[in-house]
């Protein structure tokens, strides 16, 4: 890949490649949480949780790009917090990239969570806790194993999805090639300039691929797993 691709479009996947990786590895306990609050939990305020979970899938992803910007900027309370604090900066950064892809993926990596844990019968976990078994030993035993394909699916759908995602990254970090151009961004700057249809061509066709090779290995993980706990 290294011959066929040039090193600014090298470095757009890679870079792509890792901001899809935190944003997913980052982003993946907390869907979980969020997952089982909207499946299990009975709370007030449980319908603007999950209103706030999907506001990415309805909002424009640059309305999602300015409002990060004016949370996380380095002017910003919040980010001038963080960078004062932790030197922990967002905006401009691969890292801010990273946040974007997560907040826009979000949903979907939620939604295919929540989905495996309302499928799962509170039959078994409640005769797991009338064996003596503790509520995180249940957990860990009887409702993860359970759950394990719909977690699965909801992180390799959440890096595809942040694999794409563009207009939240490109408002929020801009499009700095070699520290935040990822592969969407990349095609774009491509099919401004003349002759750059090819490099965009290109590009288009690794996206392709790796949203199809996620997909794929979606389904046969889940499977596999499924079949394992099934025993069959």
């Amino acid at each position: 890949m290294t011959e066929w691709l040039s090193p600014q479009e090298w470095r757009a996947v890679a870079l792509s490649l890792q901001v899809s990786f935190w944003a997913t590895l980052v982003s993946l306990p907390f869907g979980l949480a969020a997952a089982f609050a909207l499946a299990r939990g009975r709370f007030y305020g449980r319908q603007l949780l999950n209103g706030l979970v999907h506001l990415p899938l309805i909002l424009p992803p640059v309305v999602t790009g300015y409002l990060l910007l004016i949370t996380f900027g380095r002017k910003a309370p919040v980010g001038r917090f963080l960078e004062e604090t932790f030197g922990l900066v967002f905006a401009f950064r691969w890292t801010g990239a990273a946040l974007a892809a997560a907040v826009m993926a979000f949903p979907l990596m939620v939604r295919a969570m929540r989905l495996s844990i309302e499928a799962v019968d509170v039959r078994l976990e409640e005769a797991a806790s009338t064996l003596g078994a503790s509520r995180l030993w249940v957990f860990l035993t009887v409702t993860l194993p359970l759950i394990l394909p719909g977690i699965i699916a909801g992180a390799i759908l959440a890096f595809a999805k942040a694999m794409g995602e563009f207009g939240a990254t490109i408002t929020f970090v801009s499009n700095i090639p070699g520290q935040t151009q990822t592969l969407p961004s990349a095609i774009y700057a491509f099919l401004q300039v003349p002759d750059g249809e090819t490099s965009a061509f290109r590009l288009v066709l690794v996206s392709i691929a790796i949203a199809m090779a996620a997909l794929l290995l979606s389904e046969f993980v889940s499977a596999r797993v499924a079949r394992r706990i099934s025993g069959r």
